[in-house]
C-alpha cells in the first residue's frame, strides 16, 4: 500500500479508548523509527503541531527540540500559552525565538496579499533553518501533517513552512498523525492531556493576523486586530458561542472613518467582526450573534481598543465572500 494512503480499514478515532490505543501504537512506531536520535519540530501552537509535539515528548522526551517562532502575527497570549504548556507543564526542550521585528520590518509597506504570504513563509524558513543549524545531531524533522494535508497538498504541510528547508539539513520526516483527520487529532490531543484552549483552537491561517490586517501592515493597526480579537474570543467564551462557532475573528481595514469621542471629531479605524460556521471551509454560513451580546462586544471594543471609533459585522457567506479577507 502507498505509504501516504490511509488504510481503509483504519478505525475512526472518535473516543478516548481508541485514542489511547492509537497513542500506544504511535509511541512504539516513533521509538522504532527514531531510536536514540534527535528530532526537531516547528511548534506553532496549532492543534496539529501541538499534538505531534506531545506524542514525540511522550516517546523520546528531551531528544525532541521544539522551536516556537513568534513572528509578531500571533493572537494575544498564544506564545505565552505555548511556553506554559510545553516548557512548564510538559518539560519540553523548547527554543523560543522572538522574530517579530524581523517579520514586521520586512512587511512594512507591502500591500499585496500573496507577496505578504511569501515574505512570511520565506522568513519563517530562514529563522527555523538558522535555529536548526545551531543544533548538533538532529536527524529527524517532526511535522504535524494530517491526512487532508496529504490529499490536498501532496504531503507538504505548507502552513508550517518547513517544506522549503535548505536541502543540506537532510532531515527524515516523523509524522505521527499524518493519517488522522482534524477531529481525530483533537480526540488524541484530549487523551494526551493538552488543554482545551489548544485542542479546540479554531482554524488560524499560517500568515496569522497578517490576513486580518488587510493591505500594508502597520504595528498600530495590527495591535487593534490583536486586542479586538482577544475581546471577541473572551466574550464568545462567556456566552457559550466559542464551542458552537467554527471560526470567529476581527479585521481592521486600512482606512478610517469620522467619529465623535468626548465631544470632539475623530478620524479613526473600524473593527469588523466575522463569525462563520463551516465543515470543510469550502463553504461557510454566517453565525448569528444575539444583539444584546453583540452590543456588549461593540462597547468593549470601542472602550478598550485605542484608535477605533466604529464596529461593523460582516454577514457575507462563502461563496460569494471568502472566510478570510485576504
Amino acid at each position: 500500500m502507498n505509504q501516504n494512503v490511509r488504510d481503509p480499514n483504519m478505525e475512526r478515532i472518535d473516543n478516548l479508548e481508541k485514542a489511547n490505543r492509537f497513542i500506544e501504537e504511535q509511541l512504539k512506531a516513533i521509538k522504532e523509527q527514531v531510536g536514540d536520535k534527535k528530532v526537531l519540530l516547528a511548534l506553532s501552537g496549532g492543534v496539529d503541531s501541538s499534538v505531534c509535539a506531545a506524542l514525540l515528548i511522550k516517546a523520546i522526551g528531551k531528544n525532541l527540540t521544539c522551536v516556537h517562532v513568534n513572528h509578531g502575527l500571533l493572537r494575544k497570549g498564544e506564545s505565552e500559552m505555548v511556553i506554559k504548556v510545553f516548557k512548564e507543564q510538559l518539560s519540553a526542550n523548547l527554543i523560543y525565538v522572538d522574530a517579530a521585528d524581523r517579520f514586521l520590518d520586512a512587511l512594512a509597506g507591502v500591500d499585496d496579499p500573496e507577496t505578504k504570504r511569501k515574505i512570511i513563509g520565506k522568513i519563517f524558513i530562514d529563522v527555523f533553518a538558522e535555529e536548526a543549524k545551531k543544533l548538533d545531531g538532529i536527524e529527524f524533522l517532526g511535522q504535524g501533517t494530517i491526512y487532508p494535508d496529504i490529499t490536498e497538498s501532496k504531503g507538504v504541510k505548507a502552513h508550517h513552512n518547513v517544506g522549503g528547508l535548505p536541502p543540506e539539513l537532510n532531515f527524515e520526516l516523523v509524522e505521527p498523525v499524518k493519517f488522522l483527520y482534524k477531529d481525530e487529532v483533537r480526540v488524541v490531543g484530549k487523551a494526551l492531556g493538552l488543554p482545551d484552549s489548544m485542542v479546540y483552537r479554531q482554524p488560524f491561517p499560517g500568515p496569522g493576523l497578517a490576513v486580518r490586517c488587510p493591505g500594508a501592515i502597520t504595528r498600530e493597526r495590527l495591535e487593534m486586530v490583536r486586542e479586538s480579537d482577544a475581546i471577541l474570543r473572551d466574550e464568545f467564551d462567556k456566552i457559550g458561542l466559542a464551542g458552537k462557532v467554527w471560526q470567529y475573528f476581527t479585521i481592521v481595514p486600512p482606512f478610517c472613518s469620522t467619529g465623535i469621542k468626548d465631544g470632539k471629531r475623530t478620524f479613526e479605524h473600524m473593527v469588523v467582526i466575522r463569525a462563520v460556521n463551516s465543515i470543510d471551509a469550502t463553504s461557510a454560513s454566517v453565525e448569528e450573534i444575539p444583539y444584546k451580546e453583540l452590543f456588549h462586544i461593540r462597547d468593549r471594543i470601542l472602550a478598550e481598543v485605542k484608535g477605533v471609533n466604529r464596529v461593523l459585522v460582516d454577514i457575507s457567506p462563502k461563496p460569494v465572500a471568502t472566510i478570510e479577507w485576504e
